[in-house]
Parts: structure tokens; C-alpha cells; sequence
């Protein structure tokens, strides 16, 4: 999709997955860094970090999923599960919740940027709703067959496990993705199927896909 890189070859990254530092949300920023392998990670003070680690961790769609006891909550559940119906409040949840991994920090630059990649078609949503109140939700970029889960919430419980579940259901099963990438581990992801592969394999799928 984009022949030329503003960004370092992501295998020059130090042993944190650090690439780069500097530059914006725009979206061409962010769909250059995306489509290959990289992320906004972290920011300083209004700097950007930019990661591309290794391992990479990410769920192909043979090892995906889900838990007897979630299956039958699953199952048994009364929301209404849309996509990309109100992609921005799903990151303003996402910004607001109190989460204790490290991949929470979203300021107001981040959620315009990626809301305008949304608008753009390179962005999407899932929102679950109580009846008219959001209650849990994610996000991601999505390019060509390719989606990077970015965040997600949950005001209810299991609400971001069933965004999830119908996420992966539409990707894998509607659309033919070959896998989901997570970023980095989490135990909430293992418990779906997620390994963690090499960045140079990983490198080598995302040009497939995209």
C-alpha cells in the first residue's frame, strides 16, 4: 500500500520495540506506521513513541477461542452489540476508564487523529448497549485484512469480552482474516487463543494482508 517509510525499518528497534520518536496522529502518519507493523505507544509531554516489539502478540483464527463459562454468559446475553456506530465515544470511554495495563494513555490529539482515520474507513468500532447506554466497546485500525486491536472497556461485565467475541466472529468467519493482532501479551487476549510469534514473522504476515 505505501512504498516509501518515514519510519525506521521496525527490526532496528531496541529491545523495548522502540522505533521512533516524534510526529503526530495524522492520519497518513498513522496509516504508514500501522501498515508496517508499528504503533503508538506511549507519550512525553506531547512525544509521541512509536513500538514495533518483539514478540508480537496476535490470535490466528484456527486458535481462536472462547471459554466454556464466557460461552454460556455469551449465550445468554440481552445487549446489542453494533459496529462503528459511535466510534468516538468508544474511545472517550476508553480514555476515561481506569485500566492498569499500559496501554491506556489516550490524550485528546490521539482521539481526533484516529477519529479521523475512522471516518476515513481505516479505523473501526464495536459498541455494546444496555438498552440506549454504552456499556463496553473497542477499537482498532483496520487496513486491507489487517486489524490491530487498540483499547477497549468495559462499564459492565464481560461487556468488552462480547465486543470482542463479535469483533472475531466478523473478522475470522465473515470476512477471511487470518488473525487478530494484539500487540502485546495480555492475559485477557491468551484466554482467546493469542501466541506470541516472532516480529520478523509477523512483519512477513502484515504484508500479505495489507
Amino acid at each position: 500500500m505505501f512504498n516509501f517509510s518515514i519510519f525506521p525499518d521496525p527490526e532496528t528497534a531496541n529491545e523495548e520495540g522502540l522505533v521512533a520518536i516524534g510526529g503526530d496522529f495524522s492520519p497518513i502518519t498513522l496509516l504508514e506506521a500501522y501498515s508496517h507493523g508499528i504503533f503508538p505507544w506511549y507519550e512525553n509531554n506531547g512525544i509521541i513513541f512509536w513500538y514495533s516489539p518483539d514478540p508480537r502478540f496476535i490470535i490466528f483464527r484456527e486458535d481462536f477461542r472462547i471459554g466454556k463459562r464466557l460461552l454460556r454468559y455469551y449465550k445468554k446475553h440481552h445487549y446489542n452489540i453494533t459496529f462503528n456506530k459511535d466510534f468516538y465515544a468508544v474511545m472517550k470511554y476508553c480514555q476515561m476508564v481506569k485500566r492498569n495495563d499500559a496501554g491506556t494513555w489516550i490524550t485528546d490529539e490521539m482521539i481526533q487523529g484516529y477519529y479521523e482515520l475512522h471516518k476515513l474507513g481505516y479505523a473501526i468500532s464495536v459498541e455494546v448497549w444496555d438498552n440506549k447506554k454504552l456499556v463496553g466497546g473497542l477499537y482498532g485500525v483496520n487496513i486491507g485484512r489487517y486489524f490491530c486491536g487498540e483499547s477497549m472497556f468495559s462499564l459492565e461485565k464481560n461487556a468488552s469480552k462480547f465486543a470482542f467475541i463479535e469483533l472475531a466472529k466478523k473478522l475470522f468467519f465473515e470476512l477471511n482474516y487470518r488473525f487478530i493482532d494484539c500487540q502485546i501479551y495480555s492475559e485477557h487476549m491468551n484466554r482467546f487463543g493469542g501466541i506470541s510469534i516472532p516480529r520478523k514473522e509477523f512483519l512477513k504476515l502484515l504484508k500479505r494482508v495489507i
